[in-house]
């Protein structure tokens, strides 16, 4: 029995299979975030297209958007924060964390997300994504420092050149 993505601790075929294969419609503004994470785990990028508000379809570069579903490793969701977005909502915010890895790097997605109830179905409205700050593993060199790969010529000279 596989595992959701989205982990909630269930079963995908008892938790998010069913929005995404559209047997049954997520009846919280968090269920349908978790079901659009597993929809990026599971490489379903029509679903994450088709649960966004009509206005939004059009800015949705699906190369991207399928390109980063697979070619990452999706490896956890973290709810942070819900606000609203209950069965008798019309509105509601979810702020969560997708962490991933891609090209040999980890990452962390933080978002603070906007959902709409239209026609009783939730959708995702927008989002403010968190800035993400790169942190040097190592402290940066300079042109003139020594180069770090142990050959004795400054930085400029050797590797840092071109």
């Amino acid at each position: 029995m596989k595992s959701c993505p989205c982990g909630s601790g269930r079963a995908y075929a008892e938790c998010c299979e069913p929005y995404i294969t559209g047997k049954a419609k997520p009846p919280t503004a968090e269920a349908l975030m978790r079901s659009r994470y597993s929809a990026y785990a599971e490489h379903e990028v029509d679903y994450i297209i088709s649960t966004c508000v009509h206005r939004g379809k059009n800015d949705i570069d699906l190369k991207s958007t399928r390109d980063w579903s697979e070619q990452s490793t999706w490896l956890g969701l973290k709810i942070v924060a819900s606000e609203k977005g209950g069965l008798a909502d019309t509105e509601g915010v979810v702020e969560f964390e997708a962490t991933y890895e891609r090209d040999g790097l980890k990452e962390v997605h933080q978002e603070r997300a906007k959902f709409k109830k239209e026609n009783g179905d939730w959708l995702y409205d927008d989002g403010v994504v968190a800035p993400h700050t790169v942190v040097r593993s190592a402290p940066k060199v300079g042109r003139n420092d020594p180069c770090p790969c142990g050959s004795g010529k400054k930085y400029k000279h050797c590797c840092g050149r071109g």
